[in-house]
């Protein structure tokens, strides 16, 4: 029995020893095969295009003084319906032209102890806004303008809240073909990578999407808008 006990115990032994082989080779091997599966690289592809604006914004803003509170307010109504007529004789439409409540200030009212008098008492400020999506017209008016400043209408262009403001909207129209076009010239990148380094692409590991930015083709140019975005993949790479 004492015999059979130790042959049955080490022929155990040897395979419990056999096992152990086979497995450590299998996890070292399992091991290689995943750092060699887990090589990657990671590119970004651009897509960027032109496109016109879909949407004008522009304020027009004029000043006007006067000691007279009813005379200012008689200028201020009558320098407003020339600058409407004005726009509406040039293809802006009348539903596209708002006008705001004018800002009056008593210059009086600010002497705060200064003997000094202001040549006028009341200065208005006016602002008729046009909002359209016809931009050709739009623009077409804004090179005419100076015609009502020789009416006397003095225009204030220095003010920040007079610039005019092009708007793009049609971005979710063109999101998935540039989103494909960055994908694919990342893939193109990438397969270069690949082939320089006598590697095979694999599949996608992660993907991201960059932000859209849409911004003025040039200064001269603001009607016209860069559409940009960046596409971020990350490869497997296989020998």
């Amino acid at each position: 029995m004492s015999v059979n006990s130790k042959s049955g115990a080490a022929l155990l032994g040897i395979f419990i020893f056999l096992g152990l082989t086979v497995l450590g080779y299998t996890l070292g091997n399992a091991a290689i095969q995943y750092k060699l599966y887990d090589r990657s690289v990671t590119v970004k592809g651009l897509s960027e295009r032109e496109y016109p604006a879909d949407i004008v914004i522009w304020p027009i803003q004029f000043n006007v003084a006067d000691n007279d509170l009813g005379s200012l307010y008689k200028d201020i109504d009558a320098k407003t319906q020339s600058i409407r007529t004005f726009l509406e004789q040039n293809n802006i439409a009348p539903n596209e032209i708002t006008v705001a409540t004018p800002d009056i200030t008593d210059k009086s009212a600010q002497q705060y102890g200064n003997n000094d008098r202001a040549p006028f008492r009341y200065t208005a400020f006016q602002t008729v806004t046009v909002y359209s999506q016809n931009i050709g017209a739009a623009r077409a008016v804004m090179s005419s303008l100076s015609q009502l400043g020789k009416q006397g209408i003095v225009f204030n262009t220095n003010d920040y809240e007079s610039q005019t403001e092009y708007i793009f909207t049609r971005l979710n129209e063109i999101k998935p073909e540039m989103v494909e076009e960055a994908t694919r010239e990342a893939r193109e990148v990438a397969q270069k990578f690949a082939s320089d380094s006598q590697s095979a692409l694999g599949k996608i590991k992660r993907a991201s999407q960059g932000q859209f930015s849409i911004s003025a083709r040039d200064k001269n140019n603001p009607h016209i808008k860069r559409v940009r975005v960046v596409s971020t993949v990350e490869y497997y790479l296989s020998d």
